[in-house]
Parts: C-alpha cells; structure tokens; sequence
C-alpha cells in the first residue's frame, strides 16, 4: 500500500504526514493481497478544512472527500468513510465469486 500526501494551497507539515500514514495503515487490512494507492489531497476551505482521498485498487477507483474544522478531525471522518466504501467493496467482490445470481436464490424452479 503507497499513501501519498500532497496539500491544495497549504504546506503538509511532517507531523500531519505521520499522522495520515498512520490512520491510513489500518486500512491495510482490508486490501490484504491487492496492489493499492492512496493519494490523500489536504486543503483549506475557510473555515472549515478538508480532506480528499483516492483509491486506486486494481480496475476500481474509489473516491471520498471529508470537510471538519480540524485537519485531524477531517482526517479521521476521511479514514472512516474510505473504511465503509472499501468494506463494501470487499463484500461485492465475495459476492460475485460465490455467484449469488438468480439460478441459486431460488427463483428458477
């Protein structure tokens, strides 16, 4: 997993790196074995800050966007939002292997 941080208008300190880099790596976890980037965009809308990240997994490109008037607090509702579109998407995947159609429900007898 590479996590890439740029800022929009503003200079990312080392301490914010660290902490994206850090809330990021929890999220390893849920794309153990797929090749993945994530580039997270910091920005300033007054008052309020925002945080936009970027997934790109292989043939999926997930997108989310936070806005908090904290940096950290952004970053966090970012981690957690990405966190339920990649759980979702793990789930869509295990669907389509098991091959959940219309033949196994039930509706052709």
């Amino acid at each position: 997993m590479q996590i890439e941080t740029y800022g929009q208008q503003m200079d990312v300190t080392p301490a914010l790196q660290s902490y994206v880099e850090n809330t990021f790596k929890r999220l390893s976890r849920r794309v153990e074995g797929q090749d993945c980037e994530i580039r997270v965009q910091l920005a300033t809308e007054k008052p309020n800050f925002k945080a936009i990240a970027t997934v790109n997994l292989a043939g999926r490109t997930l997108h989310c966007d936070a806005t908090a008037q904290d940096m950290y607090a952004a970053i966090d509702l970012l981690a957690d939002k990405l966190d339920r579109q990649l759980v979702k998407h793990k789930e869509k995947l295990t669907e389509q292997r098991r091959g959940e159609g219309l033949a196994k429900s039930g509706a052709f007898e």
